[in-house]
């Protein structure tokens, strides 16, 4: 058999990046085509009452997993209440935007996007912001992140 070898990346060494300086979202790559997937996962961030701006992927389905948290999502003409265990499947070209309903709770998602058109590389060239314990703690339970706590 040949192959590349397996990657492994570890959310403790991942940094999350902001798109643009005002924004209040974070977005950490989780896999994506740096890292040899053609679909792209992120591990994303609202701050209390953030949002992303209105934007589209014409050529990608984008699939969020909610975490923790709770927002409303908007694409096209729908809107959608989200809660934790929620899946919501966006179609190509969807012109979207999910707002964080919480005044005091981050939301966080895993978003997984089947063929991202840059996406990932867009995020990673943003500007570089740490993941908190409390971002890592959300998707590694204490006891998993630190087996000796």
């Amino acid at each position: 058999m040949t192959g590349a070898p397996p990657i492994v990346r570890h959310l403790a060494e991942l940094s999350a990046a902001l798109i643009s300086p005002t924004d209040t979202v974070r977005l950490c790559t989780l896999a994506g085509p740096g890292q040899g997937s053609s679909a792209s996962v992120f591990l994303e961030i609202w701050e209390p009452g953030g949002s992303q701006p209105l934007n589209s992927h014409p050529d990608s389905a984008e699939i969020f997993l909610v975490l923790s948290g709770r927002a409303t999502a908007h694409s096209d003409a729908h809107t959608i209440d989200l809660t934790p265990g929620d899946v919501l499947i966006l179609q190509p070209g969807s012109e979207h935007r999910i707002v964080n309903t919480s005044a005091t709770d981050r939301l966080y998602t895993i978003t997984v996007m089947a063929d991202d058109g840059g996406f990932a590389a867009l995020v990673d060239s943003g500007i570089a912001v740490p993941l908190t314990p409390a971002d890592i703690h959300t998707v590694v339970p204490r006891s998993a992140a630190n087996p000796d706590s």
